[in-house]
């Protein structure tokens, strides 16, 4: 056999070769740094449980319920006030821009929780608000065909109005909350 002679090659250089260097670097950094974190401590089954009871899950259903109370209100207060009924059938209208388009979605989205893919839920979800969006544009466009004298004030006011009982049920969310990260400290 003759004299074989084992060239090594010289290890490549250059600006991708570095940044890929410094990236398994870094992710192994990361790594290392996450097994020494202890500032991160599991719950226990029973310091979960309080966490569920204190934090029950809120259903969309309670908050199309909401709007469906307060278009009534916004209805009536637009009737009484104004003593016209034009006005109070225009809030009404208005705010049912808002309740049925928001009853279909809360319904869609509710058979949607049984989707053992979490891109399946997401493209519901999107599905769904974009058939509320559209009813509710079409509801609108078909307004003055459907409420006699109808006054866009009032549509606009029932329709604002309903509208932000999605903002009250935010307002109350980070209340409940707070209660679980005090009782997580104590």
């Amino acid at each position: 056999m003759a004299n074989a002679a084992v060239k090594f090659r010289k290890r490549p250089e250059g600006p991708a070769v570095a940044s890929i260097a410094g990236a398994v670097k870094s992710y192994e950094a990361e790594e290392t740094h996450e097994a020494q974190d202890e500032g991160f401590k599991p719950l226990t089954h029973e310091e979960a449980k309080k966490i569920r009871e204190l934090n029950p899950p809120f259903s969309l259903w309670y908050v199309w319920a909401g709007q469906v109370g307060v278009g009534i209100v916004v209805a009536t207060l637009a009737w009484s006030l104004t003593g016209q009924a034009r006005m109070g059938w225009s809030a009404g209208y208005g705010a049912l821009a808002v309740i049925i388009p928001a009853g279909l979605f809360a319904r869609g989205l509710s058979r949607q929780k049984s989707a053992l893919h979490g891109n399946a839920a997401l493209a519901g979800f999107f599905v769904w608000e974009m058939v509320k969006i559209a009813l509710t544009v079409a509801m609108l466009l078909a307004a003055p065909r459907l409420v006699e004298g109808l006054n866009w004030l009032a549509l606009l006011a029932g329709f604002v109005v309903t509208m932000k009982v999605y903002w009250v049920a935010m307002w109350f969310g980070p209340a409940r909350k707070n209660r679980s990260i005090k009782f997580l400290k104590n």
